[in-house]
């Protein structure tokens, strides 16, 4: 029987009717060729007897074709079968589309033919205003009478015309660099490769959740593919459609650049604009950004107790901070008894332990509002231990392993009575209920939702992944729990938003499924990530937490990264604090141990951080610190925030670590060039300097620290 693709684009696009002869804005198509253009790049799509391609990829003001030869617009394979679009294709319609986030452009649908007859295929390209940037997504709808199995995925499969051997690859989080052949893995939400003869190139973005994203060059000859894991892969993406059953990948985009020598420009601009205003990350959705968060978790682990909390919320309430998080150690399953284990114990009801807090949650909730601060809870968002009820009333709703029992993918630590729930079941639902439950019987602010769903951050072996069950309703294989884990987590996320719309959401690395890993597809569905667990003293921890800060960002939003534990009671906390700042402050620690006059120092910070982010936004913002690289023993490093849309300033930060110099020059750019700019040292607000902006650029000032392991955080202000 013949299988059948055809394509049903989501109702997140606006599809507008265009008359046959389409011209728009930003593309034209004449029955052929689709030319999508704006101010700043332009696409050639051809339709040539059975063959759909690219001829060509410009960035505007420049000659240089970014592609060798056609490029097919995309690859799959169907029921083990390989499909590219330059073979066994017809037109069947084109459309102008548009996006929720000021994305324009085009939809092609096409019908197969041939090889690739029954088979309809839709490909939506948008741009956004002033970006050398083409984001992209195919859909997919089975017609047939029968199941199909989508496999290889590649929404770009490019043929580059640079010469491979001058050729470098920016991976991990674009800030590695590797040469020849390359294949991607979670860590590439997006890869640059840069031409160092041309002294240019491109990004490729892969918005792909988790273990799934691949974005590979130069495995055949030049090509740049991006989309989602092969068959073969250790996590190989698989989605079967049901008759009638429509599914659409997730985005991919290119950034084109020139000019410069340093292949990461073109993240520090272009792409962390794009993140910013374009991707619909929910950082940058709310308004009301935290900017400075207490978490129990260390020193106090799960022995946490009413007259504890009271005691540590009103002293962090003293020290300026906004939400007050419990972590683990509240909770209890039913008929269990109170913990007596650091962490895995008591997983699964989510009933408060009222040995612990005989007034409910709702008693300490109020008195941590009452302080100022919002509330906010841990949780594991996928697990459950032997002891609960909802384990043994259904098993059915947890991971299957490869032997066909009840599996943990979080850690082979204690791992006898701890289970990994699956969310190709009805845990969906139920995970659901009882964090709503939560935000309406108690005010539930902030929702730490941790601990492993798909694959391990800790567990090498890629076997112990996923569910093997072949009777869940919502997975058929092992191949295919990946994708539906994935995407029902970050569905609970959207529908946890429609119920509670201020609720934040830290989903942690845990749950984005290995070490550190945060990406578009998270970023885009929950407010936050707890990043890492840095326990270290003061000078380490510091280094370590500003080296994570910029290892991860711009690539991902600076705001969204929640990298704990440095205590907020060493003796340092001032310097680690500097450095928290560089993006989203979480502190740890026991703040009772503090002086009044520590205390009243730290809400000092408090208070800036709050005016610096009602004057500049720069929670939104993250750039790198011109002519300083990454945080190592040594040497300076640095960071900055400056609302490069506005140009009125913004902060930045400056840090000497070892190094033997005493002093350095800091140039701040992307301000305006003929405006004046105050430089003033924090808290106090001390000037120190007063430049224009291309002064700032070329000049800069000097910041000198007589400490070997020391910082400064400086406002930058527009001057009126």
């Amino acid at each position: 029987m013949k299988k059948r693709f055809s394509i049903i684009l989501p109702a997140a696009f606006s599809l507008l009717i265009a008359s046959e002869s389409q011209s728009q804005e930003n593309y034209m198509f004449d029955g052929t060729t689709l030319s999508l253009s704006n101010s700043k790049i332009s696409r050639i799509i051809e339709i040539r007897n059975d063959s759909v391609f690219t001829s060509g990829l410009f960035l505007e003001g420049r000659s240089l074709n970014y592609l060798g030869k056609e490029s097919p617009e995309f690859k799959f394979m169907a029921d083990g079968k390989q499909i590219s679009s330059l073979t066994g294709w017809k037109l069947k319609g084109s459309d102008p589309v548009s996006d929720d986030f000021q994305g324009k452009g085009a939809v092609i649908k096409l019908t197969g033919t041939g090889a690739a007859e029954g088979v309809e295929v839709a490909v939506t390209y948008l741009m956004y205003e002033n970006l050398p940037l083409i984001r992209k997504h195919l859909s997919f709808t089975n017609r047939s009478e029968s199941d199909i199995k989508l496999e290889a995925v590649d929404n770009e499969a490019l043929n580059l015309s640079f010469d491979y051997i001058t050729t470098w690859v920016y991976h991990n989080y674009a800030r590695m660099k590797h040469l020849g052949p390359f294949t991607g893995n979670w860590d590439d939400p997006v890869v640059v490769i840069h031409n160092t003869n041309q002294r240019g190139g491109i990004a490729l973005g892969n918005e792909a959740p988790g273990v799934l994203k691949r974005t590979a060059y130069h495995t055949t000859d030049r090509n740049a593919e991006a989309g989602l894991t092969h068959p073969g892969q250790d996590f190989p993406f698989r989605k079967w459609l049901k008759p009638g059953e429509t599914w659409q990948s997730p985005s991919t985009f290119i950034a084109l650049y020139s000019d410069t020598d340093d292949g990461f420009s073109v993240v520090n601009t272009v792409v962390g604009d794009y993140v910013r205003k374009h991707l619909g990350t929910r950082i940058s959705a709310i308004k009301n950004k935290p900017l400075f968060i207490y978490n129990t978790w260390y020193p106090f682990r799960t022995f946490v107790t009413d007259s504890l909390i009271r005691e540590v919320a009103k002293a962090a309430s003293e020290c300026g901070i906004q939400e007050f998080i419990i972590d683990d150690g509240w909770q209890y399953n039913v008929g269990a008894k109170t913990t007596n284990k650091g962490w895995g114990g008591n997983y699964g009801d989510w009933h408060v332990d009222r040995n612990k807090f005989p007034g409910d949650l709702s008693s300490i909730f109020d008195y941590i509002r009452s302080l100022g601060m919002k509330p906010g809870l841990w949780m594991s968002i996928g697990s459950a231990t032997e002891d609960a009820k909802v384990y043994q009333d259904h098993p059915e709703w947890f991971v299957i392993d490869r032997n066909g029992k009840t599996g943990n993918l979080h850690t082979t630590w204690e791992a006898h009575d701890f289970f990994t729930s699956c969310f190709g079941t009805e845990w969906f639902g139920y995970i659901k209920s009882v964090i709503v439950d939560l935000v309406r019987k108690h005010g539930l602010a902030y929702a730490k939702l941790d601990f492993s769903v798909a694959t391990s951050a800790y567990i090498n072996d890629p076997k112990v992944s996923g569910c093997y069950a072949t009777n869940h309703p919502y997975h058929r294989d092992h191949e295919e729990s990946f994708i539906v884990i994935y995407q029902n987590v970050l569905k609970l996320f959207d529908e946890l938003h429609a119920e509670a719309p201020d609720l934040f959401i830290d989903c942690t690395f845990e749950t984005a499924g290995k070490l550190q890993l945060q990406d578009y597809a998270f970023a885009r569905h929950a407010e936050g990530n707890w990043l890492s667990n840095i326990e270290n003293p003061f000078p380490t921890g510091a280094l370590r937490m500003r080296q994570m800060a910029w290892w991860r960002s711009p690539a991902l939003p600076a705001g969204s990264l929640v990298i704990g534990n440095l205590p907020l009671d060493s003796k340092n906390f001032e310097v680690d604090l500097k450095s928290l700042i560089g993006t989203l402050p979480i502190v740890l620690g026991d703040p009772r141990k503090l002086t009044p006059e520590k205390r009243a120092s730290i809400k000092k910070w408090a208070g800036w951080m709050v005016r610096m982010q009602e004057k500049y936004d720069y929670m939104s913002f993250r750039q790198d610190l011109s002519g300083f690289g990454e945080p190592r023993e040594g040497s300076w490093d640095g960071w900055s925030r400056i609302n490069t849309d506005s140009q009125k300033g913004g902060i930045i930060g400056v840090f000497r670590h070892g190094s033997n110099e005493t002093s350095r020059i800091v140039c701040v750019e992307r301000l305006d060039p003929k405006a004046r700019y105050s430089v003033l040292l924090a808290p106090e607000g001390k000037e120190i300097a007063l430049l224009t902006g291309s002064q700032l650029a070329t000049q800069g000032f000097r910041v000198e620290l007589s400490e070997k392991y020391d910082g400064d955080v400086f406002e930058i202000r527009l001057k009126q």
